[in-house]
């Protein structure tokens, strides 16, 4: 990342325990290398070992990976560059109007019968991808399911998923007309949150 991506980066980054005198030893290597090393192996679609060297050790940045994983500290990670973004356009930090949809993608042949469906509407042998937004098209939820789950049965848990989080502020969510049914009404009703249906435009 550029000088300027990792300024804003470092301003938000989780601390480690040591740095508040809790425990644990100092890491060896520098979070921007270790960040950089993880954007770069999800970007490239690489294995673990084939890391270019001019990264850190590959079982170094595997282990930092898993240790940032268990803790949730990428969600954490993001959810302040987030909040930090939306409070410099002028919003609040947590939204209170969001947007659903869903986009089915094929599968490729490695995976499996049983994580991968048939999506008959948009013609998809693979996954689906629900996805909430705020109204800037920042993220705040995503759940993964097969292709042939109906949008209205994979809505209620993804809305679960991010009012479970403490502080969470949403009212109002747009959806298309595939977001309807009594499963995803008591979901929306659980939580107070409104929904606006509107037409979809593919054009």
């Amino acid at each position: 990342m550029t000088d300027a991506e990792w300024a804003e980066v470092r301003s938000v980054m989780p601390v480690p325990a040591w740095l508040l005198k809790r425990g644990g030893r100092p890491e060896a290597f520098c979070h921007r290398e270790m960040l950089d090393a993880v954007r770069y192996l999800v970007d490239n679609g690489v294995k673990w070992t084939a890391l270019p060297v001019d990264f850190p050790y590959w079982r170094a940045v595997c282990d930092f990976f898993r240790r940032w994983r268990a803790c949730d500290y990428a969600r954490e990670l993001y959810e302040r560059l987030r909040r930090t973004t939306r409070e410099r356009s002028g919003r609040n930090a947590e939204p209170s109007g969001g947007i659903i949809d869903s986009q089915s993608v094929d599968a490729s042949e490695t995976v499996g019968e049983d994580s991968r469906g048939y999506d008959g509407g948009k013609s998809r042998d693979g996954r689906k991808r629900d996805i909430l937004t705020d109204t800037e098209g920042l993220l705040l939820e995503v759940t993964v399911t097969t292709a042939d789950v109906h949008d209205s049965k994979a809505a209620p848990a993804l809305l679960e998923a991010f009012m479970e989080q403490p502080g969470r502020l949403l009212e109002l969510v747009w959806v298309d007309s595939a977001y309807q049914g009594p499963a995803l009404s008591k979901a929306f009703a659980r939580h107070g949150v409104r929904v606006e249906v509107v037409r979809r435009c593919d054009g």
